[in-house]
């Protein structure tokens, strides 16, 4: 597109049920949002990606919908949105919703007319097989596990036939296939472009095309004969003529931006055929590999002094992707999003909660790309301290899936608890903390969400009223990183690694009309690193002085700097 207004954006990506509440019914809303826009633009971000914001019956989030041109009651009315939408454009803002393609709620009024009538054209718009029978046994039509660590079948009642659903039973997969389902998605889709929305971030779209012969999977069976196999409905060839139908049909009409989750099982190769310059199908991807660089993913046997970054690891994926997209293809960045833990408790540090703050914002704002900013990063919230399953189970039907297949494997509830504030999403979807009044100034009525402890000494009032606080030095980088000069650099200029195997810094430059260098330790603890560059200006730096001798950098814990050099 010749109007590629995202490579002068900064994103900032929130769930409006846990943003504000204006209403004191413990759900944040567009009323609530629409008032803190101001604050938004104070910080310099000018996208917006909007969790799930259509009406749900809430199993997963608000990805399990039952009305594609409704918005949730919860956050408020249409007109709430539109009023939203409307001041967000006045301020400068694009917006970008979180659009569920790859499946719908149990109560949509597709699925519900696909179980009455198995003769209804919505039938056709789910995927619904025969069960097979073994031994005078029903069993489901073959061994594919779901994401929430079930069968990926559901029986009908009153019937031999089953559904499928990659994730929660709440959400049945639809069939990409039926010709009537894809017009249902593009009138959905051009719904909410003709209101103005600027695109959209595609939940879930690795998983459009299955194996349409359901054969068995041969990956990765559990005890129970179940195969979590990916080479059957994740990324597969035909996922590309599918999202050419939507582009085709939809995208290419409007101004758009459209982000595409493919999860953590794509290669940089197969990605730059979707998303390449010349006949991709969207602008960027999101992928998974450089959020798990700690070994935290499926850590129910490790110690907390296992989980420590492996730098190496990160720098390597990074560059995989800049290496083969660089020049050929958008590409976004970000560190969390609503399905990971905390950055600052991933790569960061509670201990040293300012300093690996404004590493963590340093080391990805200038790598390279369109950055997405997850709320509450800029005042450091990091991961949840909750003391009870229930904590967890209570809104996340992923939660309740993990619990129950770590007891089946023998683990007691309180090694299940440690690792889930660890690693849960939950982590990533309490309330923004306002203040350290009650509530943290997010709602005046019971939170809808539990609210991480922490909020008395970790919230916005307070970091406001500091001059060397995370969230006035976010302002500061972000100001720095929207500048034409350093964007130009940071999109354009040639990127490579500074001592690639150095374990515990990350450093890199660009080249351009100016040389910028970024350095930042990744550790606790003081590490060293050789340098060899003159300094033309120190334009960043979360420390008040610098320490070099003999060309050495004496880094302490999460130290960063983004130079200005010769």
């Amino acid at each position: 597109m010749a109007d590629k207004w995202w490579e002068t954006a900064v994103g900032y990506v929130l769930n409006p049920q846990t943003f504000l509440d204006s209403n004191g019914d413990g759900v944040g809303d567009f009323p609530g949002l629409t008032g803190r826009l101001p604050y938004l633009k104070d910080l310099g971000v000018n996208l917006l990606w909007l969790g799930p914001i259509f009406a749900s019956p809430m199993d997963d989030n608000g990805y399990d919908v039952s009305d594609y041109k409704s918005i949730n009651p919860m956050y408020g009315t249409m007109e709430d949105f539109d009023a939203f939408l409307k001041e967000a454009h006045k301020l400068g803002f694009h917006v970008l919703l979180d659009f569920s393609l790859n499946h719908t709620s149990d109560e949509h009024p597709w699925f519900q007319k696909a179980l009455k009538d198995p003769t209804s054209k919505e039938r056709d718009y789910y995927i619904i097989r025969s069960g097979k029978k073994e031994g005078g046994k029903l069993l489901p039509p073959n061994n594919w596990k779901s994401f929430f660590e079930t069968s990926a079948w559901e029986r009908i009642p009153g019937s031999e036939d089953f559904y499928l659903h990659l994730f929660s039973k709440k959400m049945p997969d639809v069939n990409w296939t039926c010709p009537e389902l894809k017009e249902q998605y593009y009138d959905a889709l051009r719904f909410w472009l003709d209101k103005g929305v600027d695109g959209f971030r595609l939940d879930a779209i690795a998983h459009l095309a299955k194996d349409m012969s359901f054969e068995d999977g041969t990956q990765n069976i559990d005890a129970h004969g179940l195969s979590y196999d990916l080479t059957k409905f994740s990324n597969r060839p035909e996922l590309y003529d599918i999202l050419k139908g939507l582009r085709d049909e939809v995208f290419s009409k409007y101004p758009c931006l459209i982000v595409g989750e493919v999860g953590g099982d794509i290669t940089p190769e197969n990605a730059l055929r979707l998303v390449n310059y010349g006949d991709g199908v969207m602008n960027m991807i999101f992928h998974f590999d450089t959020a798990w660089n700690n070994g935290a993913y499926e850590s129910y046997d490790k110690s907390d002094a296992d989980i420590v970054t492996d730098v190496i690891q990160m720098k390597d994926n990074f560059m995989r992707w800049y290496n083969v997209l660089n020049g050929k293809a958008d590409m976004p960045l970000y560190w969390c999003n609503h399905d990971h833990p905390r950055v600052l408790s991933q790569y960061g540090s509670e201990q040293y909660r300012n300093e690996s703050a404004k590493m963590l914002l340093m080391t990805i704002l200038f790598l390279y790309g369109t950055d997405f900013i997850y709320y509450g990063d800029e005042i450091g919230m990091s991961n949840v301290h909750y003391d009870s399953l229930e904590d967890f189970a209570m809104h996340d039907s992923g939660n309740r899936g993990e619990i129950a297949a770590l007891q089946a494997k023998g683990y007691d509830d309180e090694r299940i608890l440690h690792y889930l504030n660890r690693t849960s999403r939950t982590n990533a979807r309490t309330p923004f903390q306002w203040n350290h009044k009650e509530n943290a100034g997010f709602t005046t009525g019971k939170p809808y969400q539990k609210l991480n402890d922490n909020f008395p000494s970790v919230n916005l009032q307070d970091e406001m009223e500091d001059p060397y606080s995370i969230v006035n030095f976010y302002q500061y980088a972000i100001s720095f990183r929207r500048d034409p000069v350093i964007n130009d650099i940071v999109l354009h200029g040639p990127l490579s690694l500074i001592d690639r195997n150095h374990p515990d810094v990350f450093s890199y430059i660009h080249e351009g009309s100016e040389k910028l260098m970024v350095i930042s330790n990744f550790r606790p603890y003081t590490v060293y690193f050789s340098f060899y560059f003159q300094i033309n200006d120190i334009l960043l730096h979360n420390y008040g002085d610098v320490i070099i001798k003999d060309h050495v950098f004496e880094l302490r814990p999460y130290e960063s700097f983004l130079l200005k050099i010769r």
